[in-house]
């Protein structure tokens, strides 16, 4: 019976000591989950419920009017037109700023006595404000004074409008962006070439991978799938998130050749006061991002080799 009694005392202490260690973890992570909870839980469901009233900025009353302002977005020019330039907006800026990043990675990654400096070069336009870098995009796109157009009309070519007119303002956006971008893309591409184990490069070329292209294709472009599929979420997610970049330059002109989908959230809700209907094109927004992270991960995951 004695045995039995100084069994059981161990147990209750290793029971006790376990709550005890929930309990400070529950105390810990607490703040997390409220901070979690009041400004981005909270706000997304508050997003979702005014989607689907008529509010407005400075009016007390409002009214649920269901899918109203969802069937509205089909037939809105606005929406439909800021949409079609998002999509194109992404399908320039991702791929290329990918590619450029893991370019300028791998070229850093073979150069030894100036990769700091090529480093920071390259990165600095991540650090860099768009607000602040609006003027040098300003002049550099100037149809009259602009250094592309003179670098132009020295090969006999006609320059552009490349900010005023409809057909070029969209691609002009893009080049700011891949600018933006490939720094940050290069960043991670770099961390990943570090990661890689020197061995696998001897192994590979005493396996027969003498050029530098076999090596690339046997031993890093595996290795580097976790960080691509990381670099390709993050590049598609910050394009369909253009702001600055519209806002600053162009405010969606002309003729609304650059609107896209958070600059027109932003004028809905902040200039035009239709905060209902600004929440619900922010649902599909938000909608478009996590169909797009899910069919990444569905496809590449599955292609990727974890180590």
């Amino acid at each position: 019976m004695a045995s039995i009694v100084s069994m059981a005392v161990p147990q209750d202490a290793a029971v006790a000591h376990r709550r005890s260690e929930a309990r400070i973890a529950w105390m810990l992570v607490m703040p997390a989950m409220i901070l979690l909870f009041l400004f981005v839980l909270l706000p997304v469901a508050s997003v979702i419920v005014l989607g689907f009233t008529d509010f407005e900025l400075g009016y007390g009353k409002f009214r649920f009017v269901g899918f109203e302002n969802y069937a509205h977005l089909i037939t809105d020019r606005t929406f439909r037109k800021s949409l079609w330039n998002t999509t194109v907006y992404t399908a320039i800026v991702a791929p290329i700023s990918i590619l450029l990043g893991l370019g300028i990675a791998m070229l850093i990654e073979s150069e030894t006595k100036a990769r700091s400096f090529f480093r920071t070069a390259y990165f600095l336009p991540v650090a860099s404000l768009i607000v602040a870098m609006a003027t040098v995009w300003q002049y550099m796109f100037h149809p009259t004074i602009g250094p592309l157009n003179a670098l132009l009309a020295l090969v006999g070519l006609p320059g552009p409008n490349w900010l005023g007119s409809s057909g070029t303002v969209l691609y002009s956006l893009s080049i700011i962006g891949v600018w933006q971008s490939a720094g940050f893309n290069m960043v991670l591409f770099l961390a990943g070439l570090t990661a890689i184990p020197r061995e696998l490069y001897a192994a590979a070329e005493v396996d027969g991978a003498k050029s530098s292209l076999d090596r690339f294709l046997l031993v890093t472009w595996p290795m580097l799938g976790p960080t691509t599929l990381f670099v390709i979420t993050i590049s598609i997610t910050n394009s369909v998130k253009v702001f600055e970049t519209v806002k600053t330059l162009t405010e969606g002109g002309p003729n609304k050749a650059s609107d896209v989908l958070l600059f027109t959230i932003y004028q809905e809700g902040f200039v035009y006061l239709r905060v209902g209907y600004a929440s619900a094109i922010t649902v599909v927004f938000l909608l478009i991002l996590v169909v797009l992270m899910f069919l990444q991960y569905r496809i590449l995951d599955r292609r990727v080799h974890y180590t």
